[in-house]
């Protein structure tokens, strides 16, 4: 039997799972083409809330993969869940189109400009960020707006080193009124959790790269999970880690072979 038939959704990260970076890892368009001819259920899961679904499925095909704009579960949507769950409001965002957009399309009245008032402050990746903007988030924080965060990855990995990223634009906000944030994304349950609801399945293995993020949040949950080591993620911290993944293995190649050379 292979390691993914014993599962009825599979939950993978992106880069370092998939790709990384620019690069496509080698094997994996060709596994997840073959686990896809076989029927398997799955999700494209990201902490990124920057990007829509449709421009997350166009980096994906450019990489090889198939994948449906529907299939795409980002921190955007699953923060966009939890508002509409909770009757939607009024929010004012720090955040760039995949957050806006999925917040929109849940019912939430996007607030710009400077509102004295709002249910939520929402923050995600803002690469166009000010210090009005901050300066407006945090003080509709003092006055009683509930602080969300998408996602609070301290940095965002690009070609020339690293950039700050939405965890970093939280800690000025946090930082400035000494509130805590509800935070949606990986390793917290929210982003993963939507993203099993929208496979329909009820026994997920999460493929993921990063042990804080993606092994964490699986473990929290019960879920079993694959640590694959084309990521962040070496043999060496993996070996001294105190997450225990239920596998470990090179690439997402390790979805087609026995479970028991996995573990």
């Amino acid at each position: 039997m292979r390691l993914a038939e014993g599962y009825d959704a599979l939950l993978f990260d992106l880069d370092g799972v998939l790709y990384r970076g620019d690069q496509t890892i080698p094997g994996a368009a060709d596994a997840l083409a073959e686990l896809r001819s076989e029927g398997h259920r799955m999700a494209f899961v990201t902490n990124n809330s920057a990007r829509t679904p449709e421009q997350v499925a166009h980096v994906l095909a450019a990489h090889g993969f198939q994948a449906a704009p529907d299939e795409v579960v980002t921190s955007a949507l699953a923060t966009a869940d939890l508002l509409a769950e909770r009757g939607g409001g009024t929010a004012f965002v720090i955040g760039e189109q995949g957050l806006r957009d999925a917040l929109v399309a849940a019912g939430v009245r996007l607030l710009d400009g400077d509102p004295q008032t709002a249910d939520h402050v929402v923050i995600g990746w803002d690469r166009d960020v000010t210090y009005a903007k901050l300066r407006t988030a945090s003080l509709l924080v003092q006055r009683g707006a509930r602080l969300v965060a998408a996602n609070a990855d301290r940095s965002f990995p690009a070609p020339d080193g690293l950039w700050p990223g939405a965890g970093a634009l939280l800690a000025v906000i946090t930082t400035t009124t000494g509130v805590e944030a509800e935070v949606v994304g990986k390793p917290n349950p929210p982003l993963l959790l939507s993203a099993l609801r929208r496979t329909g399945g009820l026994r997920p293995l999460l493929i993921g790269d990063r042990l804080e993020t993606d092994i964490a949040g699986a473990l929290a949950l019960g879920w079993d999970c694959l640590l694959v080591l084309s990521g962040v993620t070496t043999p060496e911290q993996a070996a001294g880690s105190t997450l225990r993944p239920t596998y470990t293995a090179p690439d997402v190649c390790a979805l087609l072979a026995e479970p028991d050379a996995q573990r």
